[in-house]
């Protein structure tokens, strides 16, 4: 069997059209924002329902149907399938695929990452998101096998990002493979998700930027590598006034 993880809805209808066997799912997760704890499973998808609910007011039933479901499905996985990671480059499509890496590592499925191969150098954080159908089916064609190490690597830039452990995420940064781009941006991201975020957000509110859409805009501009959207923004933004 053949499993396309998609990073998002906004992908989705795009990606049917591509025209590309195999079943697909839909990651709709935002493990860069939020609790990321839990000594098992189940206890971490409480958490975060209880995140989702608190600060983005999600039906934590809907969490468990819609997220928490579809992302298990991924343990049912085997060494006959062929999963396929279509993440993007930037930390909240990063750290999502680390977790999906550790539920696919003792499956024995043969996992590829799927990359938005032909961007322009300063559009890089931008993903799939103007991609047409046929521009997915190309870069579907440039995937990338993960290797036994990547997927161990992947693990531990997972655990070291759950345990916001700066230090072992740069260490981690140095890690090369041709499934990891960009790996060195992105785990020195990681490192500083405590405090440059809302720094940023603080400087520009303080210049006089207010409104969420300008805010968003400066704050891609600047720190693009966060992926982060107009909820996490605005969170930062509430976060400033209090």
């Amino acid at each position: 069997m053949r499993i396309h993880v998609l990073p998002g809805d906004s992908v989705a209808e795009t990606f049917a059209a591509a025209g590309l066997d195999g079943e697909t799912m839909v990651c709709r997760e935002c493990l860069v924002d939020g609790d990321i704890s839990g000594e098992t499973l189940e206890e971490f998808w409480d958490l975060r329902a209880n995140f989702i609910e608190v600060h983005y007011g999600g039906d934590p039933l809907e969490y468990r149907e819609r997220v928490a479901y579809e992302l298990e499905r991924l343990l049912e996985a085997g060494p006959d399938d062929e999963v396929f990671l279509w993440f993007e480059y930037e930390l909240f499509c990063q750290a999502n695929m680390w977790f999906c890496l550790t539920l696919l590592k003792s499956t024995g499925a043969k996992v590829f990452r799927v990359m938005p191969t032909g961007l322009d150098p300063d559009k890089i954080w931008d993903g799939f998101g103007a991609m047409t159908a046929d521009d997915l089916a190309g870069c579907f064609d440039e995937r990338v096998e993960f290797t036994a190490a990547d997927i161990d690597a992947a693990c531990e830039l997972w655990q070291a990002f759950r345990d916001r452990d700066a230090g072992r995420l740069l260490e981690l940064g140095e890690y090369r493979s041709p499934a990891f781009p960009f790996l060195k941006e992105v785990c020195r991201a990681a490192a500083e998700i405590e405090t440059r975020p809302q720094d940023i957000v603080n400087e520009l509110l303080a210049n006089g930027h207010t409104a969420l859409e300008d805010v968003l805009h400066e704050f891609r501009k600047r720190a693009g590598v966060y992926g982060f959207g107009d909820l996490q923004v605005e969170r930062l933004i509430h976060a400033a006034s209090n």
